[in-house]
């Protein structure tokens, strides 16, 4: 009765859905419903390192990732992110699997003879062409929000590629779309409230910048800025997201800029940057609810950042000049041609209004910067927006030379790092410490201390050596002290410190990761990772676990023919559920094979295949080829003892038949015997299969000696009759565990009983019991698992 109610409301919720109702007003497509093929949602939290993300967890700033790691059995990665440290290469791997697919924000391309910016529209399609053209598209099908590339996505909205909003209202009605607006004013309010919130703390932060004397000009350009990421941009982002995952596209990426934003202007570790997490972890919260509840897919919901950032000096302020101005000083006194070409003198601060293409709105605020260089300029180029920056030379110039300039460059101009290529494989590293050679040298210059010393070393060669480098990379890096970026800014990220490098993925734990052997994860594994579970590579295997505990793990499941409380019949997700928990033995319950109702699917097969565990199958019920029962999984070594009917009442030949499983479990020469049931509705018929259980045909037969796990759904009570008389035998396992209060197995959402049980023999000890209770379990069934972990007793 309870599980109908909860269709009954999830359906009727689903009717009067504000996303539901907008995608028949503006006419969209979508999936049909019911489907239960995989989707994958990733939310990436621009700019915000493993390191400050643990922060503001401890600081309660990101309470539902905290959430989803404790309850929802996430588990996180370490996710390095290749260099340059950037979005614009970070996703040219996540989206194409190409590395190091730029070599900064800003670069001079040798192709177009163009200084490219990724945030202009031109260049970012160039690029992508060529990425489209080496690698294969993630989000082919999907949707892109708010990132450089559109990743092949057949809808891109505020991508640096697309700009603006396309498509998505262009088949709407004024009148639908002012309906809309109308269906949704609370929304609309809360953006505004939110909004008008933003505004007094961007002015309130613009004054406290112009009061500790920072460039008025600059302060009054990131109010707009600020207001428009971290608000505007967020609330547009997830509410266009939720709306493609009621729609049932397969999968869709969005990028959250507000954090990156903020700490580019006040530093990663500032008290606004981390304020802006809190709206950023409210919008993943939405957006997980919604995929969660999507009725045409079972979503995975990845979160992770790209890369993290650095507090930075800016360049003028440590040296009283700009990088353009000390490089031309430098090289005056050595190239016979004066003065330099075209520069890049900022950072990425206020340019990421351009995405709206909300132009008449940012005129004001937003240089343009120089575009084509003439083929008869010979002036060096300089691009340097953040702490890496490149300088490229119009003329051949002789080792010698180049190694002279090198050399200067980080004396004279005092730049902490210059990279120059030598020789086929190898790159030279001068600073004003000395000089040094790659790969040999790289803990001298890094610190032997970096968490990925191997890999950076790695891509610092490739960067220097990408066709688009400059002749001379230089680097804000500087070891055992604070990193130098060129423009000015306070936090920056592209170089390979360590806090730049390290963001992170959190991602179910059941999840089957690329290259997760290595201890954490690059885009490219991400990339591979995703594919697979779109179906679109083949999947990775689920490798035999390596149990080094002590203990043993066993789980009781009512999986209700694997037909969830959202109407969906997926054996994958109850597998998926099983998975999270890690046991050792499961028994399920109402096991459907090759029934009608359930697409005439093998569930125990399926199940067993997934966690790559032996199974034993009896079907209790039999309807010609269908069959319906009860099935006993094993990570160990396991042998069927008996398999048989339990006696139902005889004045009731109707009622549903019954039966039990008894294995005997080979755990390190010990044989446990494991026995699974499923008890009638009434309480004579319980007794009756009770005492059954507890005769000489199972329990009291002289082969059922020694350890004895006894599991089940019994619909019984523990002050019941029927769990009273088995308790003469066996132990409740619920009851074992000191300082434990009973947890609840039905119904999923709103638990009102203990009618699933563990018992055990006084072999074991119980030294945990756990009931799931994350929002997949509350999904999978009408039941929740009870798991169990015991230590059997030395003699």
């Amino acid at each position: 009765m309870i599980f109908y109610l909860d269709m009954f409301l999830r359906r009727l919720r689903r009717r009067i859905s504000r996303s539901e109702n907008l995608i028949q007003l503006l006419g969209l497509s979508r999936n049909p419903q019911g489907a239960t093929l995989p989707g994958l949602v990733i939310i990436q939290i621009d700019g915000l390192s493993r390191q400050q993300m643990e922060r503001a967890m401890a600081r309660k700033r990101l309470p539902f990732l905290r959430k989803l790691l404790v309850r929802q059995q996430y588990k996180v990665f370490s996710h390095y992110s290749g260099l340059p440290s950037a979005t614009p290469a970070v996703q040219g791997e996540l989206f194409y699997g190409i590395p190091c697919a730029v070599p900064a924000f800003s670069f001079f391309d040798r192709e177009t003879r163009r200084v490219f910016r990724m945030y202009d529209c031109d260049d970012t399609l160039t690029i992508e062409r060529r990425l489209e053209a080496e690698g294969e598209p993630l989000l082919k099908g999907g949707a892109s929000y708010s990132n450089i590339y559109s990743g092949g996505a057949d809808e891109a909205h505020i991508c640096s590629t697309t700009l603006g909003w396309s498509g998505m209202f262009s088949k709407g009605s004024p009148f639908a779309l002012h309906l809309f607006l109308l269906f949704n004013i609370y929304g609309l309010l809360r953006t505004v409230v939110l909004l008008l919130y933003e505004f007094i703390l961007a002015f309130y932060d613009f004054f406290r910048g112009t009061i500790a004397g920072q460039d008025l000009w600059k302060e009054l350009k990131f109010v707009p800025s600020r207001v428009g990421v971290s608000i505007l941009s967020r609330e547009l982002v997830t509410a266009g997201v939720k709306l493609d995952i009621a729609r049932g596209l397969p999968v869709i990426h969005l990028n959250l800029l507000g954090y990156d934003e903020q700490s580019h202007r006040r530093g990663p570790t500032s008290a606004f940057a981390h304020w802006t997490l809190r709206g950023i972890d409210d919008a993943v919260k939405r957006i997980w609810l919604a995929a969660q509840a999507s009725p045409c897919r079972d979503y995975d919901v990845w979160i992770f950042s790209d890369h993290g950032q650095q507090e930075v000096v800016p360049y003028p302020v440590e040296t009283g000049e700009t990088i353009q101005e000390a490089v031309e000083r430098v090289f005056d006194h050595s190239l016979p041609r004066r003065g330099v070409g075209p520069q890049e003198r900022r950072g990425i601060q206020s340019q990421r209004w351009r995405l709206f293409n909300w132009r008449f709105l940012m005129r004001p605020l937003i240089q343009e910067g120089e575009g084509r260089v003439a083929e008869e300029d010979h002036r060096p180029i300089i691009a340097s927006m953040g702490p890496v920056g490149h300088i490229y030379i119009q003329r051949e110039l002789g080792s010698e030379q180049k190694r002279s300039l090198a050399r200067r460059l980080a004396t004279e101009a005092r730049v902490p790092l210059v990279l120059i290529r030598e020789g086929e494989s190898r790159v030279a590293a001068f600073t004003p410490q000395g000089e040094f050679m790659l790969p040999e040298d790289g803990a001298r210059i890094l610190g032997p201390q970096h968490p990925f010393l191997r890999e950076v070393v790695h891509d610092l060669i490739r960067l220097v050596r990408h066709p688009n480098a400059g002749d001379f990379v230089i680097s804000g890096w500087r070891r055992g002290g604070k990193p130098i970026s060129f423009p000015v800014e306070n936090g920056a990220h592209a170089g390979p410190g360590p806090d730049e490098v390290e963001g992170f993925v959190m991602m179910p734990a059941d999840t089957l990761v690329s290259g997760a052997d290595k201890g954490y994860l690059r885009p490219v594994d991400l990339h591979d990772t995703a594919m697979r579970l779109l179906g679109r590579r083949q999947p990775l295997e689920r490798c035999p676990p390596v149990i080094t505990r002590d203990t043993l793990r066993i789980m009781t499941y009512n999986v209700h023919s694997c037909i969830g409380v959202d109407g969906k019949t997926s054996p994958h997700r109850v597998a998926r559920v099983i998975a999270q928990y890690d046991p050792d033995i499961v028994c399920l319950q109402e096991l459907d094979i090759g029934r009608l109702r359930t697409d005439g699917a093998d569930q125990a097969q399926i199940i067993a295949t997934y966690l790559r565990m032996d199974h034993h199958f009896h079907p209790a019920l039999r309807l010609e080829e269908e069959l319906y029962g009860d099935a006993i999984l094993s990570r160990y070594p396991m042998r069927l003892v008996r398999a048989d009917a339990l006696p139902g009442l005889p004045d009731r030949p109707q009622l549903e038949p019954r039966g039990a499983l008894w294995t005997v479990v080979e755990i390190n020469g010990c044989a446990i015997h494991v026995l699974n049931t499923h008890f009638g509705l009434r309480r004579r018929e319980q007794l009756c299969q009770a005492r059954a259980l507890l005769g000489a045909d199972w329990l009291d037969c002289a082969e059922c000696q020694g350890p004895v796990i006894l599991c089940g759904d019994f619909n019984a009570l523990p002050g019941s009759q029927v769990c009273r008389l088995l308790r003469r035998r066996l132990r409740d396992s619920q009851l074992e565990l000191d300082r434990h209060r009973p947890h609840k197995t039905y119904s999923t959402r709103y638990p009102v009983g203990r009618i699933d049980h563990i018992f055990v023999s006084p072999h074991f000890e119980v030294v945990k019991v756990e009931v799931a209770r994350n929002n997949l379990a509350c999904l999978a069934s009408d039941h929740l698992p009870l798991i169990i972990e015991v230590r059997l007793k030395r003699d």
